[in-house]
C-alpha cells in the first residue's frame, strides 16, 4: 500500500464551513484511489481550516490530474454549503499537486477539479480530464446564460435578482452586509434631517451644506470652494470623473459658429493660430441631442446637448472660452462667454455640468466599464474551463461584477429605479443615450493608448488620467504578454484553441452585437492580437472603471457642481439669469439628497476590497507565471509610490488610478 497526504483548505469566510461528510477520489495517469471518507473525530471543515488526511492506494497511481469531491449530510442533518479553496496532495514519490477550487459546493453531486497546471483543450489528453472539461463547460452554459435587457446594447447574464446568480459570483457575506449598511445609513441620516422627501427647491446655496455635512472628503471640500472657477471647470475634463470626452480641436464644427472677436479681445490672437499651436479643445455632447427628458413629480425636466470650447492658457491651465447649450445655432441659442454677466456664464457652465452627469454615468461609466466587464465575464465563465490559462489570468477581474450589474439594472436604471425617479435622463432617455453610445463604440476607444492618440491628447499638461493610465496599460501589457507568450509560442496555437475562439466570438456577438465596424476582433489570428485584447479587458475592468467611478462622491456630492437634473429650460437670451433662477433650475431638495446618497454608496469601498494586482486565489502553479505575477506586483508598487509623491505637490491629488486604491474588478 502507498499513502497520499491530502490537505483540504476551507475559505476563511462566514458560512464557508460544512458539517457534512466529505469524500475524495484521486485520479492519476496510472490508476485511481477508492472514494475515501475524509474522517476526523473533530470538526475539520470550519472557516480557515486546513486539515490533512491519508488516502491509501494498493500502488502508485502516477501523476495526479483530477480529484473528485463530494459531500453527504449526516443522518438527521440538512445539506449545507461549503466553500473549499484548494486541495493539496503529496504523493509517496514526494511530488506536490495543487487543485484550485474557489467555489461553493451546495449539493451531494460529485465535483471534479483539475490540477493547477494550465492546459489548453488540444493538449488535454487524459480521458477523465477531457470528460470533466466538457462537463464543466456544459454546466456553465446552463448557469451563465445570455439575456437581453435592452435591444441595441450589449447583452447580460440571465438572472432576475442576485439570488438567481450562481453562488460563486455573488457578493460575500461581508460585502453584502456592508453594502446594505452603507445604503441604509446614508438614507437614514438624510431622513433624520427631514430632507429625503422634501420636494421644495433650495432657497440659498448655503442651505445645501445641510446635506451630508458629516460626509465630506478633501476633494469635495475643494469642489465646494472652487466649483465656479473656470480653471477648475476645465480641470475636471482632464482629471474629474469623465476624462475621456475632451479632444483637441483642429477645426470648429459647422454648428458651433465661434469667431475670433467673440473669444479674443483686441485681436491679440486667433482661433486658427491657437488651433495650430494645439491650444484649443472641444467637448461635444451631441449624443444628448433631442433626448426625451424625464418628468419628476409632474414637472418636466431639462437636459441640454452643449458644445464647449476650451483654451490652454500660457500657465497651462485649461479654461472654457465659449459654450453653446444646444446643437443647432439659432437666435434663441446664444453662445455664452466668460465676459458675459456672472450668472449668464455660471448658468451655462451648470447646464454643461448637468449634461456631463448623464454622458458620464450612462456612456463612460455604465456602458464602457460595467456592461462590457459583464460581457467579458459571462463569456469567460461560459466558454473557458478553470484549467485554461485564460481563465486563471482573468477570473480575478470578474469578482462581484455580475451582482453589482444585476443591482444596477434593478435599482438604478429600471422603470422604478434611481434614474427614472430623480434624473433628467431617466425613462426613455436612458435607452436613447445607451443606444447612441453603443452605436458609436469602437475597439480603439477602449484601448487608452489609441484613445489618447485619437483625441489628440498626448502632450496636454496636467492630464493625470492619461499619465497614470498609460503607465498602467504598459505594466498590464507586459504582464499579459509574458503570461500569454509562455503558453502560446506561435500564432497557430492561438488559432486552434477552440475555447479561446469561443470566448472572443461570444464577446463579438453578445457584447458588440456582431458589428464588425467596431474593430472588435471576431476571432484571434495572432498572439499579438490576443495580448492586446486581454490587456484591454483587464484595464477596462480595473483602472478604467476606477477612473470613472471612484471620484463620484468627490466631484458630485456638492450638487451645484454636478446637478443630476435641471428643473428649468436653458436661457434663450442673455441677461435673464440670477441667483434666484439658478436655485429654481437646480434639482429640488429630494433629488439632491438622493443623488448624493447614491454617489456615496457607489464610491465606498468594502472591507474585503482586493487592490489591483493582488491575487489571494492561487490559480497559477507554474514557476514562470508565478514570477510574472510577482514582477507585475513590483511594478505596480513602484507606480503607486510615484503617484503618491506627485500628488503631494498638487492642489487636487489624482488618486483614482493608484493601484493601491482600486480593485481588480468592477465590484462597486
Amino acid at each position: 500500500m502507498v499513502e497520499y497526504k491530502v490537505t483540504v483548505f476551507t475559505a476563511n469566510l462566514a458560512g464557508a464551513a460544512t458539517f457534512n461528510d466529505v469524500f475524495i477520489k484521486l485520479v492519476g495517469t496510472d490508476g485511481e484511489s477508492e472514494r475515501t471518507w475524509l474522517h476526523s473525530w473533530n470538526p475539520s471543515f470550519y472557516p480557515g481550516a486546513m486539515p490533512s488526511f491519508s488516502v491509501s492506494c494498493p500502488k502508485s497511481i502516477g501523476n495526479i490530474s483530477v480529484i473528485e469531491l463530494d459531500k453527504q449530510p449526516l443522518p438527521l442533518f440538512s445539506e449545507d454549503s461549503w466553500f473549499p479553496t484548494k486541495v493539496e496532495v503529496k504523493s509517496p514519490e514526494g511530488d506536490d499537486y495543487n487543485f484550485p477550487i474557489y467555489r461553493w459546493i451546495t449539493d451531494g453531486e460529485v465535483q471534479r477539479f483539475r490540477e493547477a497546471t494550465a492546459l489548453r483543450a488540444f493538449e488535454d489528453t487524459h480521458h477523465l480530464g477531457k470528460y470533466s472539461r466538457e462537463q464543466e463547460l456544459k454546466q456553465r452554459e446552463e448557469d451563465y446564460r445570455w439575456d437581453v435587457y435592452l435591444e441595441g446594447i450589449s447583452h447580460n447574464i440571465k438572472a432576475e435578482d442576485p439570488f438567481s446568480l450562481p453562488c460563486e459570483v455573488r457578493f460575500s457575506f461581508t460585502k453584502t452586509t456592508e453594502f446594505l449598511f452603507t445604503a441604509a445609513t446614508g438614507l437614514t441620516e438624510l431622513k433624520l434631517k427631514g430632507l429625503s422627501d422634501c420636494k421644495e427647491n433650495w432657497t440659498d446655496i448655503d442651505s445645501i451644506n445641510r446635506v451630508f455635512c458629516c460626509k465630506r472628503t478633501d476633494i469635495s471640500d475643494y469642489v465646494q470652494q472652487h466649483w465656479k472657477d473656470d480653471d477648475f471647470f476645465g480641470y475636471q475634463y482632464l482629471n474629474g470623473v469623465n476624462p475621456i470626452l475632451i479632444q483637441r480641436c483642429t477645426a470648429l464644427p459647422d454648428n458651433f459658429p465661434v469667431t475670433d472677436d467673440m473669444v479674443f479681445l483686441h485681436g491679440q490672437c486667433s482661433l486658427k493660430s491657437e488651433m495650430k499651436k494645439g491650444n484649443i479643445f472641444l467637448c461635444d455632447y451631441k449624443r444628448l441631442d433631442g433626448v426625451k427628458t424625464n418628468t419628476i413629480d409632474g414637472k418636466k425636466q431639462y437636459l441640454v446637448a452643449p458644445l464647449v470650447l476650451l483654451q490652454k492658457r500660457p500657465d497651462d491651465e485649461l479654461v472654457p472660452i465659449a459654450i453653446q447649450l444646444k446643437q443647432t445655432p439659432a437666435d434663441d441659442n446664444p453662445i455664452f462667454f466668460p465676459t458675459d454677466s456672472e450668472y449668464d456664464w455660471l448658468m451655462a457652465k451648470i447646464f454643461v455640468r448637468s449634461a456631463d452627469f448623464s454622458e458620464h454615468q450612462l456612456n463612460s461609466h455604465l456602458l464602457r466599464t460595467h456592461l462590457f466587464a459583464e460581457v467579458f465575464s459571462v463569456s469567460l465563465l461560459r466558454n473557458v474551463p478553470m484549467v485554461h490559462p485564460l481563465y486563471k489570468l482573468l477570473i480575478p477581474h470578474t469578482r462581484y461584477t455580475l451582482q453589482i450589474n444585476n443591482l444596477a439594472r434593478n435599482l438604478l436604471i429600471s422603470e422604478e429605479g434611481f434614474f427614472a425617479k430623480y434624473t433628467s435622463s431617466g425613462g426613455e432617455g436612458i435607452e436613447t443615450i445607451l443606444k447612441r453610445s453603443m452605436s458609436a463604440m469602437t475597439y480603439s476607444s477602449l484601448c487608452i493608448p489609441d484613445n489618447i492618440a485619437e483625441r489628440g491628447m498626448k502632450d496636454v499638461p496636467n492630464y493625470y488620467y492619461r499619465d497614470d493610465g498609460l503607465k498602467l496599460w504598459d505594466i498590464i501589457h507586459r504582464f499579459v504578454q509574458g503570461t500569454i507568450t509562455y503558453y502560446y509560442k506561435k500564432d497557430d496555437e492561438v488559432q486552434r484553441d477552440s475555447e479561446l475562439q469561443k470566448w472572443i466570438q461570444d464577446i463579438f456577438e453578445h457584447g458588440f452585437l456582431s458589428q464588425a465596424d467596431t474593430g472588435i476582433p471576431e476571432r484571434f489570428s495572432t498572439v499579438a492580437e490576443l495580448v492586446k485584447f486581454v490587456t484591454m479587458v483587464i484595464f477596462t475592468c480595473s483602472a478604467q472603471h476606477a477612473s470613472v467611478n471612484c471620484g463620484q462622491y468627490d466631484y458630485g456630492s456638492w450638487m451645484p457642481n454636478t446637478p443630476i437634473t435641471m428643473q428649468r429650460p436653458p436661457p434663450t437670451t442673455k441677461g435673464t439669469t440670477s441667483e434666484a433662477t439658478m436655485l429654481e433650475t437646480f434639482p429640488n431638495v429630494r433629488a439632491t439628497v438622493q443623488g448624493m446618497s447614491i454617489m456615496w454608496l457607489l464610491s465606498k469601498q468594502s472591507s474585503d476590497f482586493v487592490p489591483f494586482g493582488q491575487y489571494p486565489e492561487e490559480h497559477f502553479r507554474e514557476e514562470i507565471p508565478c514570477k510574472l505575477i510577482k514582477d507585475f506586483q513590483g511594478e505596480l508598487e513602484v507606480l503607486s509610490v510615484a503617484i503618491k509623491v506627485r500628488n503631494k505637490n498638487l492642489k487636487v491629488p489624482y488618486t483614482y488610478m493608484d493601484p493601491k486604491e482600486f480593485e481588480n474588478s468592477v465590484a462597486i
